[in-house]
């Protein structure tokens, strides 16, 4: 594999409860990829992973949301699960940083409940999205346009609807943080 994304620096942005495989699997390929992956959490130390209905493994030494800045950021990583995705749309540092990407037109990656907290950030409104399925309903009352496709590419947006989906996710999010910044994004 080439490495297309070796001078990116991506932000992965979880709490406790995040779905293991949407963090690993996808922080994995970008790493393959050439990319840097740090996990951001909202404390530094370690953050719990959640794995078929228990806790699955942790991360070590994240950073806290506190402690970085989204210029220091190339692109964005939210992954899902549904406790931490829940947590994240509800403290603000995290809905700053998550809006100062979009508004920088970083592209973005959410998958499974992720755009939870894109909705937060005002950043789906009028955009194209895919969901886990019971987001259908929040995404379109913030003006979103929701289909139900394994991935869904967007102007830099990415976003998919559960871990199966993950191949086709992490392919298409890796072309589009190839990109770099989607300037025609409005």
């Amino acid at each position: 594999m080439t490495k297309q994304l070796s001078h990116t620096r991506v932000a992965a942005i979880v709490t406790d409860g995040f779905e293991q495989s949407e963090l690993f699997e996808t922080k994995k390929s970008l790493e393959a990829a050439g990319a840097t992956v740090d996990v951001i959490s909202l404390e530094a130390g370690d953050v719990r992973g959640w794995s078929h209905g228990k806790w699955g493994k942790s991360v070590s030494n994240a950073k806290a949301i506190a402690d970085v800045s989204a210029a220091d950021y190339d692109a964005l990583l939210l992954p899902g699960g549904v406790m931490s995705p829940d947590k994240l749309r509800m403290h603000g540092p995290v809905v700053a940083f998550v809006r100062e990407m979009w508004e920088a037109k970083k592209p973005i990656a959410a998958i499974c409940h992720g755009p939870w907290t894109l909705i937060e950030a005002g950043a789906v409104d009028g955009r194209r999205v895919t969901s886990w399925p019971s987001l259908r309903t929040d995404l379109i009352n913030a003006g979103a346009n929701w289909v139900d496709e394994e991935v869904v590419a967007d102007q830099g947006l990415v976003t998919s609807r559960k871990p199966d989906d993950i191949p086709a996710f992490t392919g298409k999010m890796i072309e589009e943080f190839a990109e770099g910044v989607h300037r025609a994004r409005k």
